[in-house]
């Protein structure tokens, strides 16, 4: 967990450098784009828009979602741009968590003033 917990400080940083220069108001895609390319210069091996399967029973589902970033195959970034964090978007990535198979997600709402106030971090 501790090369989970480097890599998400990484993230935050980034984060926090792009809502700097952005700020809230934008769609999803751009602050992908952003903190994807922030993520890349920084080294880190990113992800995006990644297809992962959903098995349900037999049936495979080879395309079941689509994470919108993951980052060294270590933690899984939801981007959202809404009001408030919900409790959907909360089951939304454990969900992802739960069939990636990996333990560590982060939740970054951009749709507000201070990124602080749009961070959730979820283990699993």
């Amino acid at each position: 967990m501790e090369e989970q917990n480097s890599i998400s400080k990484i993230i935050l940083d980034k984060a926090f450098e792009v809502h700097k220069v952005l700020g809230p108001g934008l769609l999803e895609s751009a602050y992908e784009e952003c903190l994807s390319y922030e993520l890349t210069h920084a080294g880190l091996l990113v992800e995006r828009q990644k297809p992962l399967p959903v098995i349900y029973k037999e049936l495979l589902l080879e395309h079941g979602y689509r994470a919108d970033i993951i980052v060294e195959n270590k933690v899984i970034i939801e981007l959202k741009c809404v009001e408030a964090i919900a409790d959907i978007h909360i089951a939304q990535a454990l969900t992802y968590l739960k069939f990636s198979n990996l333990r560590l997600a982060l939740i970054l709402n951009f749709n507000v003033k201070q990124l602080k106030d749009g961070i959730r971090r979820l283990i699993m």
